[in-house]
């Protein structure tokens, strides 16, 4: 059986961080507020303090949404490929955190993704280290690795890269679920 590797955030849930700084900051920003990578980019410097201790506070994958179909659509993937969950856990400002953050996930997929074996869960920073024949992830730096198909799953982050420069660096893009399904399953 064909690998894949499958990144968790804003690929199989998303708006966590979005609930979660909109609740801090009692605001209501949408995905099209958001300018860079880095949800919590939202929040001002004077609060940053406060911020980091309110998000130590709360667990974000309390705040997640299921993305459209992700269970559906891995679920019918698990059946025909071997699928692993590939996430990064190291927060860029809370370090320190990480282990608490890394246990936050695995709980959200342990309940969330029952068909896939815990043992199939890779927590890593840099992605590129490891060998699978399909890569899906939203950042289009952690498509670096050395998997056969690179696909950029859509996310308010990476709408700007077109067609035809991700066809240069073998990258295809899938705007939601659906897609996938059909690019892998049909």
């Amino acid at each position: 059986m064909k690998k894949i590797a499958i990144d968790m955030d804003d690929v199989i849930c998303s708006n966590g961080f979005l609930k979660l700084v909109n609740e801090f900051l009692h605001t209501n920003y949408t995905n099209e507020d958001i300018k860079g990578y880095y949800i919590q980019d939202l929040v001002p410097k004077q609060k940053e303090k406060e911020w980091d201790q309110y998000f130590k506070s709360h667990n974000v994958y309390n705040y997640v949404d299921m993305i459209k179909d992700a269970d559906k659509v891995i679920k019918k993937l698990n059946d025909k490929y071997e699928v692993y969950i590939l996430s990064a856990y190291v927060l860029r400002d809370q370090p320190e955190f990480s282990g608490e953050f890394l246990k936050y996930k695995y709980e959200w997929l342990y309940k969330n993704l029952p068909f896939i074996d815990s043992n199939r869960y890779i927590f890593t920073t840099n992605k590129s280290i490891i060998n699978c024949d399909i890569c899906i992830d939203d950042k289009l730096s952690n498509l670096e690795g050395k998997a056969e198909r690179n696909i950029l799953f859509t996310s308010y982050h990476n709408q700007k890269y077109t067609k035809e420069e991700l066809e240069k660096i073998n990258v295809v893009r899938a705007n939601d679920w659906e897609e996938i399904e059909k690019l892998l399953l049909l």
